[in-house]
């Protein structure tokens, strides 16, 4: 069985076996590869819609040469090397939801925080970027109200997210469904009694529901991100 890193003609086997729609176990199969090994590549690079052989390889050689001199991941007595695969995966499901790649990456990385934030100087050291690219993606979480700014010592912001950023991200999800919701309802009035029409009018009430039930379930489930007790 091969070991080390995977080759880029590996990860042009991968893309191939996901454009067939073939499982994880199976690619793994016929790399002769761990399983866990395929699922990780595929999770931290987009996801199984969004890979690419190319940028994987790119993104895992910027990956090694940052290793050597990124700052240590802030965790609460876990394996370094652990929690930046799993900061990674965690980074390529947000990707998935169309989530701009150093978006997500700023956002996973402040949702790992053991105090949950960093300052811009401590994030562009933590992922290795530069003070434009944190600053960028911070606006556009901000906007989201996916995380909070606060006073750091001296003159330095902080930013945070706290637990209720899940929330808000449900909710911005449900708001991004009812825009296309009223959207989906333009097209069926602008396009009279036809086939087009009836389709569109159907979508924007499957749109509807699926909007109002996001909203309400996350409402009904908002405590739980406040509740301490564990299991």
């Amino acid at each position: 069985m091969p070991g080390g890193r995977l080759t880029r003609h590996e990860r042009r086997q991968i893309a191939q076996g996901l454009g067939e729609g073939l499982a994880y176990a199976e690619i793994a199969r016929r790399l002769e590869r761990p399983t866990s090994t395929i699922t990780r590549e595929v999770m931290r690079n987009g996801g199984a819609g969004g890979y690419r052989p190319e940028l994987a390889q790119l993104a895992t050689e910027r990956r090694a040469h940052r290793g050597r001199r990124a700052a240590p991941v802030p965790a609460g007595g876990g394996d370094v090397a652990a929690v930046r695969v799993y900061e990674e995966m965690f980074a390529a499901n947000f990707m998935g939801t169309g989530m701009p790649a150093m978006t997500s990456r700023v956002l996973a990385c402040l949702a790992l925080a053991e105090d949950g934030g960093f300052t811009a100087a401590e994030l562009a050291a933590r992922l290795g970027v530069s003070a434009a690219s944190v600053s960028k993606a911070v606006t556009l979480l901000e906007g989201q109200s996916q995380l909070r700014r606060e006073k750091a010592p001296g003159r330095r912001e902080r930013y945070v997210v706290d637990d209720d950023v899940w929330y808000q991200a449900m909710m911005a999800s449900a708001r991004s469904i009812a825009a296309l919701t009223g959207i989906a309802r333009e097209g069926a009035g602008a396009l009279g009694e036809g086939a087009a029409a009836a389709r569109l009018a159907r979508v924007a009430r499957f749109l509807a529901v699926v909007s109002s039930g996001i909203e309400r379930a996350a409402e009904e489930a908002r405590e739980l991100l406040h509740d301490d007790t564990t299991g």
